[in-house]
């Protein structure tokens, strides 16, 4: 049998050693929490941008900003050859299709992503920003192919343009998860927010035409 002293001692340090633990725990599940944080901001920005497509106020095709934009987000990080640059290139094409949106602008705001991307191609050139290979000259062809997709998404049929739009998104959100994956171009946190964002707009514009 234990002493009582030794018995009285024992019983606090297993108290302080249980509430480190679940002082750990806790901490542990508040930054597992915290890691789903473009997830979270992914679907709210989805939410708030489709809000009125089912309110009846804007139709699919009108979304194709969207796609060029998604586009517009790699190619300037591979030209400015940095990951992290995603996020303020990804705010400035919110402000330049927002501004189109309230009629601050006299062109729709593909043209004037596509301009940018344009801009952003000479710069990284003139950088030298040519390797490596799944930088700047991949992010180029990909921003073409998305770029011109929203371009004819503007150019036809409204039906179409809308399905072409959400091809354009379902598309991007492969290439959101394939770099996401590898690490490459984009920060992560960026491409899984694109990812998010993507995937649930494209669904919104299925729904939303095909019920209509």
């Amino acid at each position: 049998m234990k002493p009582a002293g030794e018995a009285r001692t024992t019983q606090p340090q297993t108290e302080r050693t249980s509430a480190t633990d679940g002082g750990a725990n806790k901490a542990r599940t508040v930054w597992s929490s915290l890691q789903w944080w473009p997830t979270l901001v992914g679907a709210g920005f989805a939410a708030f941008v489709a809000l009125d497509m089912f309110r009846g106020s804007e139709r699919g095709y009108e979304l194709a900003p969207v796609v060029a934009a998604s586009g517009l987000v790699y190619l300037g990080a591979a030209a400015l050859q940095k990951p992290s640059t995603a996020w303020p290139v990804f705010f400035i094409s919110v402000v330049v299709i927002t501004a189109a949106k309230f009629g601050l602008t006299d062109f729709d705001a593909t043209w004037v992503l596509l301009a940018l991307a344009g801009l952003f191609v000479a710069y990284g050139l003139l950088r030298g920003a040519t390797r490596p290979t799944g930088g700047l000259p991949l992010q180029t062809i990909a921003m073409i192919v998305y770029g011109a997709a929203a371009a004819i998404a503007l150019l036809v049929d409204e039906v179409v343009g809308a399905y072409l739009v959400a091809a354009g998104l379902f598309a991007h959100a492969a290439w959101d998860a394939y770099h996401h994956r590898t690490n490459r171009v984009v920060v992560r946190s960026m491409a899984e927010f694109c990812f998010v964002l993507d995937v649930l707009l494209a669904v919104a514009i299925v729904i939303v035409t095909a019920r209509s």
